[in-house]
């Protein structure tokens, strides 16, 4: 199949049907009459603005979709308020329609409107320079304005397929357990590269830290460094935002992260298959037999944490999922790994380990007698090398035995990492 055939293939199964995009339109036209009313009878000075991918044409079909909707309050009011008025506004609209609070840098909320289907409520100030916002969602208002001006409608499709990629390559995200690409970077990547294809192969060359400015804000690289902040140059490729030139609209993206596409764009560009849009889970079942004929050993470990769900939740249980595999990698080799985070406040993730031989544990120096006592008191095989004092250790536990016991000794880590539980699969 050419790759023509494949992207048209993918859009047919991407693309939300006309009875979705028109039932979820006249959600978004029932919300924002009735939060209208509510902002004049309260005689609040407000605007409700319709953002995110749907304002764009460029969601695509999931399993649960969602609308951002902005509202817009004056700059006369203060940090504090925004998010007490926005509740204001949302609370009782509709009493079948469930909303409940997201804590973040400011609080926004989320409105369940039916198993697959809700909005998130976004206060923001109104401002007419994007050097006046106070928040990075103050922005969203000319992200929206600009794509929509900017944007072809030929590209729009290209668009939809670099998120469907970006989804089921697991780099869609700018989340901080993703560290991915967001609608926006994608959008305006697109709009930089012209197509999907083009987007792939110029992506996939990237070796150094690649700038992009598509606006020519900057005269030259020096320039840039000079007015960006160094903690936003950090990412693989530094894109300009077209809307405000002192924000890197990649600054979440990873290197990791970054190489996952770079290697999935590689192999799409050899050999395109539709397989590489669809969303990959873990075949548990046949990694861990596929460890066995290798004589390997295989963990399937499920945590649990007390946090917030949505980027805060997602976040402690990668960093932990990290930590432990860390700990991991001093006894065993880790050959594969996974982290799955539900999108609430679990996760899952596995190991394929193998155990090595022994290690070498450092001691104190030759001429401490005083530690040098005690590490002989701890460990029997000794050794000197460079005038300090070494140990050989066997390890004998398998990677079960070593989650249990691990589990134990570091109890009181585990609740400083917020984890609540921890369950060997």
């Amino acid at each position: 199949m050419k790759n023509s055939e494949i992207l048209k293939e993918v859009l047919k199964e991407i693309n939300p049907n006309e009875e979705e995009i028109n039932s979820i339109l006249k959600i978004v036209k029932e919300f924002k009459v009735l939060a209208e009313n509510k902002i004049k009878k309260n005689k609040i000075d407000a605007e409700i603005f319709i953002g995110g991918s749907f304002a764009k044409d460029t969601m695509i079909k999931k399993g649960k979709y969602d609308v951002d909707i902005f509202v817009r309050f004056d700059k006369k009011y203060e940090e504090k308020e925004i998010s007490k008025l926005a509740e204001k506004i949302i609370s009782g609209l509709k009493k079948e329609w469930k909303v409940s609070v997201i804590h973040g840098s400011r609080d926004y909320f989320r409105i369940d409107i039916n198993p697959n289907f809700f909005f998130e409520i976004i206060p923001v100030i109104k401002v007419k320079n994007p050097k006046e916002a106070r928040n990075i969602t103050d922005l969203s208002y000319f992200h929206v304005n600009y794509i929509k001006r900017k944007m072809k409608k030929e590209m729009i499709d290209d668009v939809k397929l670099a998120k469907a990629f970006c989804h089921a390559n697991d780099c869609y995200g700018a989340e901080s357990y993703i560290n991915g690409f967001s609608g926006y970077a994608l959008e305006l990547l697109i709009y930089h590269y012209k197509t999907f294809m083009n987007f792939l192969k110029q992506v996939e060359k990237i070796k150094d830290k690649e700038i992009i400015d598509i606006e020519k804000s900057y005269k030259n690289k020096l320039e840039i460094s000079m007015n960006m902040n160094g903690a936003k140059m950090t990412s693989p490729i530094i894109l300009i935002d077209p809307t405000y030139k002192e924000r890197n609209a990649l600054a979440a993206l990873s290197k990791e992260t970054f190489e996952k596409f770079k290697e999935a764009a590689g192999k799409f560009l050899k050999n395109p298959s539709k397989e590489m849009f669809e969303d990959k889970k873990a075949d548990i079942i046949k990694i861990k037999q596929n460890a066995s004929k290798k004589n390997a050993e295989f963990i399937l470990v499920k945590i649990k944490t007390d946090k917030q769900e949505g980027d805060v939740a997602g976040s402690k249980l990668l960093k932990f999922y990290k930590h432990f595999s860390d700990e991991v990698k001093k006894y065993h080799e880790i050959s594969e790994k996974g982290f799955e985070y539900d999108d609430k406040k679990g996760a899952i993730f596995f190991l394929v380990t193998k155990k090595k031989k022994e290690i070498i544990i450092g001691g104190p120096e030759e001429k401490d007698v005083k530690n040098i006592s005690a590490f002989k008191k701890m460990h029997k095989d000794i050794f000197v090398k460079n005038k300090k004092i070494f140990a050989r250790e066997k390890i004998n536990k398998d990677i079960h035995e070593f989650a249990k016991i691990w589990m134990i000794k570091n109890a009181k880590k585990m609740k400083e990492m917020y984890i609540t539980s921890l369950e060997i699969v």
